[in-house]
């Protein structure tokens, strides 16, 4: 799942990247590179020792998020044809991010992205770089616990034999997440090492092609339309339409679809780290690997959103989990799907907050050795934030779409735009020049991407039109 390899990776590089600004020890780590960087970039402090399929399991891990379960949402908004059209863009422009990243890394032979942003812009361009990554985390510890939030009353629903949900506290989402928060959560968040956990992705990975098996399974196995529910009161008036593929639409709610897509194919943070740990590494081999990984998720992602919406249609919601409960609240097996996401995402939680509280120590207090009472209180912090976040916000599509309008957007577009422009020498490739006018293009892309997806989002709030669409 997302940022779950990121942990590994960190404690095989926390020593070896260079800190704030720390160009003298930066430049005695790496070979000294000139104006025409070798094809094989060599990395002094560490030897690679990670197979290719071992890397593409890594980075498809990392590919793989929460985002997958908005993705039949995303399709009900705009039809399949167009949905497919958006999905091969998406994933095209994830893997020429990836290009421009591993060209920048082999010019200056930097592993770790923000410090690609110190590099290329000074200090500030190792700030911007870590607020977003950090901002990017939070909204996905965001997602995660909002699955918790939606999906645990209904396994405790399950359990206790219930068709309905009780008013008890145990069956509210939002005291459950806490009780989660402290009692799984924050204990393994204070561990002064995560690297156990990323054993975890293996997991995370498996449960997600269970949910995509079960996905297809039900998809034989429920009727429209949707008067078969038993669990939910319907309207007696069912549109005509309400059991229609469609394979090109437009409405209010498609201003979604494409934050959702750009934030599932996040892995930008994660590409130098496995780079730096894979066998034999060049910029080909690890391109092939970033273009294997992102093709299988590819495929996942677009079984899972054409089965999830030829199920449900137009009464897809926006955390597909969830629709089924419409079906049958006792169903074994989308309780062991439950459990199985349940398990996976509580356990990725403290894996991304780990690289985030590691971006705030070098933020705010560089050059400082390590110290309990500031990782307590850094991690307290933030999941304080990310609870309240996730009690306030109403919908997990808010989530997917905010997150996927700003922070991915600038990680998959304009930051790797912005280094490769800055950081590849001009004598080797002048402003006017192909590759450089292409980079200049695509972090254009992103911007205009980014005020399209806010403004979309900010007139469906402000209408105030249909906003409890797929809520929980």
């Amino acid at each position: 799942m997302e940022m779950d390899k990121l942990s590994n990776d960190n404690q095989h590089n926390g020593a070896a990247v260079a800190l704030d600004g720390e160009v003298p020890q930066e430049e005695q780590m790496f070979l000294q590179h000139n104006n025409k960087p070798s094809k094989r970039p060599q990395f002094t402090d560490f030897e690679g020792k990670t197979s290719f399929g071992m890397s593409v399991f890594n980075l498809s891990n990392a590919i793989m998020g929460s985002g997958i379960l908005g993705l039949s949402y995303a399709m009900s908004n705009t039809g399949i044809v167009l949905f497919l059209v958006l999905l091969i863009c998406i994933a095209c422009l994830s893997c020429y991010s990836i290009h421009l990243l591993l060209r920048s890394a082999g010019v200056v032979g930097i592993r770790a992205y923000e410090h690609l942003g110190m590099r290329a812009f000074g200090h500030p361009g190792k700030i911007i770089a870590a607020v977003v990554i950090t901002l990017h985390n939070i909204g996905a510890m965001s997602s995660y616990l909002f699955i918790v939030k939606s999906e645990l009353p209904l396994v405790i629903q399950a359990f206790l034999g219930q068709t309905s949900r009780s008013n008890e506290w145990f069956m509210n989402g939002n005291y459950l997440i806490i009780l989660v928060t402290v009692g799984i959560i924050l204990p393994l968040a204070l561990m002064k090492h995560l690297g156990y956990l990323g054993y975890t992705s293996g997991f995370s990975l498996s449960c997600m092609v269970f949910f995509l098996s079960v996905v297809i399974y039900k998809k034989f196995n429920i009727a429209c339309p949707l008067e078969v529910f038993g669990n939910y009161s319907v309207s007696a008036d069912i549109s005509e339409d309400a059991c229609t593929t469609k394979f090109f639409t437009i409405n209010q709610e498609t201003a979604y679809a494409i934050p959702i897509l750009a934030f599932a194919f996040v892995c930008h943070p994660e590409v130098l780290p496995i780079y730096t740990e894979l066998r034999s590494p060049t910029k080909r081999r690890m391109q092939n690997i970033g273009n294997v990984s992102i093709l299988g998720m590819f495929i996942m992602y677009f079984l899972t959103a054409v089965f999830g919406y030829l199920t449900f249609y137009e009464n897809t919601e926006a955390e597909l989990l969830h629709t089924y409960s419409k079906v049958d609240t006792l169903d074994t097996l989308i309780l062991c799907v439950r459990l199985a996401v349940l398990v996976a995402v509580t356990l990725t939680v403290p894996v991304v907050l780990f690289p985030i509280r590691r971006a705030l120590q070098q933020l705010l207090f560089p050059g400082k050795p390590f110290h309990w009472l500031r990782h307590i209180a850094i991690a307290l912090c933030l999941l304080f934030t990310v609870n309240l976040l996730v009690i306030l916000v109403p919908n997990i599509r808010d989530i997917f779409g905010i997150t996927g309008a700003t922070t991915a957007p600038s990680l998959i577009f304009i930051l790797p735009g912005l280094f490769y422009i800055r950081i590849i020498p001009t004598e080797q490739e002048p402003m006017n020049s192909r590759p450089k006018i292409q980079a200049a293009c695509f972090t254009a892309l992103g911007f205009i991407f980014m005020t399209m997806s806010l403004t979309f989002i900010g007139i469906d709030w402000m209408s105030g039109e249909k906003r409890n669409v797929g809520g929980h």
